[in-house]
């Protein structure tokens, strides 16, 4: 079974910011350069 791991983080970044909403910004901005990273590594 392939999971996209872009899926994934996202699952858990919804997942934390339910846990932890005071840490919103810090989880957003991680979640915004991981897909950034692995969109360039995939060109």
């Amino acid at each position: 079974m392939y999971i996209e791991l872009q899926y994934v983080i996202a699952l858990v970044a919804g997942i934390l910011i339910l846990a932890v909403p005071k840490f919103l910004r810090y989880i957003v901005a991680i979640y915004l350069i991981a897909y950034a990273v692995m969109g360039l590594m995939r060109w």
